[in-house]
């Protein structure tokens, strides 16, 4: 089992900033490439850019619940989510160019 996670390719988990404006402020959020390219694939999918959907989001986030305490962690559960609502289990594959998902087959 092991070997299936292992041999992921390193690119989709290189940690990658980028400089996101939070509240007029501008901020840097730091998450592994493959959830950047699930977030750029979400933005897109709702029309709009990675960086107004992360902003809109926590904007949303904080009229909820009144704040972020662990943002970084609510956007990765957010792909999460994302991935999962589209219908593909967390062990499949994917045809997206920056994210290589397991196989389900094992």
């Amino acid at each position: 089992m092991c070997r299936i996670y292992a041999s992921q390719d390193p690119n989709d988990y290189e940690p990658i900033t980028r400089s996101i404006r939070l509240n007029g402020l501008t901020t840097s959020i730091r998450l592994e490439a493959a959830f950047w390219a699930i977030l750029d694939e979400l933005a897109e999918s709702e029309g709009t850019t990675t960086g107004r959907f992360v902003s809109t989001l926590h904007d949303e986030v904080l009229i909820r619940h009144g704040e972020t305490p662990n943002f970084t962690s609510m956007l990765r559960v957010t792909c999460l989510l994302y991935v999962e609502r589209k219908g593909v289990p967390a062990v499949a594959t994917a045809d997206h160019p920056r994210i290589k998902l397991l196989h389900a087959a094992m």
